[in-house]
């Protein structure tokens, strides 16, 4: 698998998948607990899969973060600094600190350097990393603790050089969407008055009614694995809900008949497909990984039916997969 950053080709050599953003490592702006915060952060037990992903004891790697990355993430976490759920120690500063780490993230360059080394003087089996880089100062001041989480990527260039990808995400407690967003959807389709289309509308959303029997209609199996047994047959949007129009909220073309892993990877932008009904992997996660659920980048599913759904494919590959 190959990513191309700026000008520049990359190969993808691994992925580190989840390194979850713990309150101990924010800074106190963003705290729910108390204390001032710790700079090192965890990236794993020391066992054979960190070290053959990160290095030998006592490692220094390259890094970069990407403005555009760090600008999603502001986007994806919005909700969270203007209507928090967790109980931040500065809950009433948060909007304010949105507003002004977005103009800090939009006066930097597109590729953000930096590099981390190994705390060798921790004892024990957890492995630490710390910086003095201002862009990793970064990482603790955007992140939010508990639904923020590190994916990391080693690529290598044509040269043979190596670096790492550092990449935050927001995830709401294992939902896509911040439960202020679900709340508002569910108030909006309350107000409807007419309750034909209040019921059509509500079950749309969820996958279930007239929309799911539409699209069984279109789609009666699942294109990867060929499951027909509709009891474990998932009616994923692909346009997001959240995102779509009315007419695209019930339209049966927007959305793919998928068995639950593949439902999964491909609603959470691990998984899109071309318009010649091939896959794209996202490189956020290992190659282990996608082998233990035996898919492969750039495969041909020729039971995949696009036609009608180019330009909701095209919405998917462009804000939502993972790349």
């Amino acid at each position: 698998m190959e990513i191309e950053i700026g000008s520049k080709n990359y190969k993808v050599i691994d992925a580190k998948e989840k390194i979850t953003i713990a309150d101990s490592f924010v800074v106190r702006q963003n705290k729910i607990g108390g204390g001032n915060g710790e700079a090192k952060l965890y990236v794993g037990n020391d066992n054979i899969e960190v070290r053959s992903f990160f290095g030998k004891i006592g490692f220094g790697i390259p890094c970069f973060l990407l403005k555009k990355d760090l600008l999603q993430y502001l986007e994806e976490t919005k909700t969270e600094y203007l209507k928090p759920e967790q109980t931040y120690l500065n809950k009433e500063l948060l909007p304010l600190l949105w507003n002004e780490r977005k103009r800090k993230i939009e006066e930097l360059p597109d590729v953000i350097e930096f590099e981390v080394s190994e705390q060798t003087q921790i004892a024990g089996p957890r492995v630490y990393v710390n910086s003095s880089d201002p862009a990793y100062k970064l990482i603790r001041e955007l992140s939010l603790p508990n639904i923020t989480y590190i994916s990391v990527i080693k690529i290598v260039d044509s040269i043979g050089k190596q670096y790492f990808y550092f990449r935050l995400f927001a995830d709401y407690f294992g939902e896509v969407q911040h439960p202020y967003i679900i709340k508002k959807e569910e108030e909006e389709i309350e107000n409807i008055t007419n309750e034909t289309e209040k019921l059509i509308l509500s079950k749309a959303r969820i996958g279930q009614g007239e929309y799911r029997k539409k699209l069984l209609e279109l789609c009666p199996f699942c294109p990867i694995t060929l499951v027909s047994d509709d009891r474990l047959l998932i009616a994923s949007h692909i346009k997001p809900w959240a995102s779509s129009n009315d007419f695209e909220k019930k339209d049966p073309k927007n959305g793919f008949m998928l068995t639950p892993t593949f439902d999964f990877l491909f609603d959470r932008g691990f998984l899109s497909f071309t318009n010649d009904k091939k896959t794209i992997l996202s490189p956020f996660l290992s190659n282990m990984t996608y082998s233990k659920i035996g898919i492969s980048d750039n495969k041909l599913f020729t039971h995949l039916p696009v036609e009608g759904r180019e330009n909701y494919l095209e919405y998917h590959r462009t804000i939502i997969l993972k790349k």
